[in-house]
């Protein structure tokens, strides 16, 4: 008998068992009523007594049934039991063994959930019971194992694409180039991942498509027959493996928080660049993929779905939060502020995936600490910008800087800033009050002391909060570079070095991006200042020695006047030679600038010398003309060269 012929008659005698017992407890009611008459009662006595023997056919038949239940039992057990000894897989053995096996499992579920449903009295009965239970075990502890089988030997291989990075500075290496502010060493320029923000979703297999129907089956099976927590356990383990080695092939370690924050920066760098570049991949496509896959195994099977895909991604979420928790709570050194905006903003653009990844109550754990994550580096972004302008204000020189030139600190805080800039909108968003005006962090404690306005001032209130902060971040830093110039104890040195140095500033707003945060004003206003130190360093070294050149209404012919016409020109060469040897060791290194002041300088120079020397040179003397103008010319080419010279050494060409 066919297993759906034998459920069919099965299902028909335990109907009509159930009506004889009912009609003879109805029989036996009536013939206790005394009103009947006797006619009646004879009646009653006769139908019961056809009851009975009804009952007894019926005891035999049940008797035929449950021996038909023990027959099938052992049809299944029997291929059920054939497989326990193979140590080869189902799976593995063609579609026809697979059809055969899930068919004896299911026939051992039915049979078991039909002698579940039964009065069982005798022991017979309940041994019958426990010997299908003990073959649906069986069974179901193959199907675990072929479930996992399944997604092991079926998962497909991933290997995100490699990802290209663009540069923040226009001439920065892969890389990164180095600058020294004091004893520490910075990064110039920080590299930044170039994968578009707006990247379109997409997943990939993780397993072969045409298993998915495989494991659907399985799944559907083993819940049918109340073995979901083994099922759910099965998948859960196996997944978990396979999101724990996507993070070890994105190179991401575990750590523990004590870890981290015990890290050297020089290597902490390096595992933020990684940590940044894995979660993009890791929710953006593999968690993705991950909550397809596990919608399509338990499509039918209720919430099971969400349970199986948090639990599978809980640990490995955690894992790669905790680390971005531990940089939330560590240093706030100005140097990790553009490694937090970058795992500050990719904690953002992730948010809405994360949120529709763990939408539901089991996921709710994740997706809330999640946000905590993001909320503490927000945080830790307000505080360690703070941090650094008040580095800058703070960072103290003892020792003049040698030659004037353009400070390490003027270049660290002007690129950094330029690196800034890329974080615009995250920026603007991060440094507002909380009622949503902008906040600006200069104090007076730290306002440049030129006796000038503001920075702040010279912008309306409309400036964005990020404008705001790098103008108060230029202040400050200038502030700092007039404190470094009373280092010097000339004069033109102290012009020549904030010149330098204001000069920088500006060109670095203007040939970059951060013109459109600044804005024009502000850089009309440095190019006057830098301006304004370059000629106050031409009268302060040029004026004393020019007038030596000046000509004198009161200059006659006498042998007097000759001597004191003399000893000026004397003079002027003593003097111009110490320049020569002095400023040919200060250096400008931008060309332009350097040869701006060259030409405004020898204009100046040029044209004092070749005047008094055209109009005294009868009371002079050829032979006291030391040098033409010409060659006064070439000497002044000479200078900001960073490399002194002295015009008696013949090898100074």
């Amino acid at each position: 008998m066919a297993m759906g012929d034998y459920e069919s008659t099965a299902t028909s005698l335990e109907g009509e068992e159930n009506l004889i017992a009912a009609a003879e407890h109805i029989v036996k009611a009536l013939g206790s009523n005394k009103n009947f008459t006797k006619d009646v009662k004879k009646i009653l006595a006769d139908l019961g007594s056809q009851l009975s023997t009804m009952a007894a056919i019926e005891d035999n038949m049940v008797e035929g049934k449950k021996s038909g239940i023990e027959e099938q039992l052992s049809v299944v057990e029997e291929k059920i039991m054939s497989w326990e000894s193979d140590d080869s897989m189902i799976w593995d053995s063609g579609p026809d063994e697979v059809a055969e096996y899930l068919n004896a499992v299911d026939g051992a579920r039915k049979l078991t959930e039909r002698l579940e449903n039964q009065c069982l009295s005798s022991q017979e009965e309940k041994d019958l019971l426990c010997r299908a239970h003990d073959v649906l075990q069986m069974a179901m502890q193959r199907l675990e194992d072929e479930f996992k089988h399944v997604l092991v030997h079926h998962r497909q291989p991933f290997e995100p694409e490699p990802i290209s990075f663009r540069s923040s500075e226009d001439d920065a290496v892969e890389e990164g180039s180095i600058v020294s502010l004091g004893d520490e060493s910075v990064e110039e320029s920080t590299l930044r991942d170039s994968i578009s923000r707006n990247s379109e979703e997409f997943i990939v297999d993780l397993v072969h498509p045409d298993v998915i129907s495989d494991l659907k089956c399985i799944a559907n099976l083993m819940f049918s027959s109340n073995y979901d927590h083994e099922c759910r356990q099965a998948y859960i383990l196996v997944r978990k493996d396979a999101l724990d080695e996507c993070l070890f092939n994105l190179e991401i370690e575990k750590l523990s928080i004590e870890d981290v924050l015990k890290m050297e920066w020089g290597t902490l760098n390096s595992k933020i660049k990684r940590w940044v570049r894995a979660m993009k991949v890791f929710v953006r496509p593999y968690l993705v993929s991950e909550k397809w896959l596990c919608d399509q195994t338990f499509a039918e099977l209720g919430s099971s779905n969400l349970v199986c895909f948090v639990e599978a991604a809980k640990a490995p979420m955690l894992q790669l939060l905790n680390f971005a928790e531990a940089i939330s709570i560590g240093s706030h050194q100005p140097e990790r502020l553009v490694r937090i905006l970058d795992m500050y903003e990719v904690l953002a653009d992730l948010l809405l995936d994360i949120n529709a990844l763990f939408s539901d109550e089991a996921g709710s754990s994740i997706r809330i600490e999640y946000q905590e994550v993001l909320k503490r580096l927000a945080d830790t972004v307000r505080v360690t910008f703070l941090e650094f302008e008040n580095a800058i204000a703070t960072k103290v020189s003892t020792s003049p800087f040698a030659g004037g030139g353009v400070h390490h600190l003027t270049r660290y805080v002007m690129n950094y800033i330029r690196v800034l800039a890329d974080y615009n909108e995250t920026l603007n968003i991060l440094l507002k009050n909380h009622d949503g005006a902008a906040a600006t962090s200069l104090s007076p404690d730290t306002s440049p002391a030129t006796g000038e306005e503001s920075i702040t001032k010279d912008f309306s209130d409309s400036c964005s909060p990020m404008a705001l902060h790098l103008q108060s971040l230029t202040s400050v830093l200038e502030a700092n570079l007039d404190k470094k110039s009373k280092l010097y104890r000339d004069a033109s040195l102290q012009h020549f070095f904030l010149m330098n140095n204001i000069h920088y500033m500006a060109q670095k707003v203007k040939n970059s991006e951060l013109r459109l945060i600044f804005e024009d004003k502000w850089i009309r206003k440095h190019n006057w200042k830098f301006q304004q130190h370059a000629m106050s360093y031409e009268r302060a070294t040029w004026s004393s020695i020019l007038s030596l050149l000046k000509d004198d209404s009161n200059s006659s012919s006498g042998s007097t006047s000759r001597t004191v016409l003399r000893e000026r020109l004397r003079s002027f060469y003593v003097a111009f030679d110490e320049v020569y040897k002095t400023q040919t060791a200060w250096i400008i290194k931008d060309v332009q600038l350097r040869e701006d002041l060259r030409i405004s300088t020898s204009l100046k120079v040029i044209q004092a010398y070749r005047t008094f020397v055209g109009r005294q040179m009868q009371h002079i003397g050829e032979k006291h003309i030391r040098y033409s103008a010409e060659e006064l010319q070439d000497y002044l080419l000479d200078l900001f060269e960073g490399s002194q010279k002295s015009l008696h050494n013949p090898n100074r060409r």
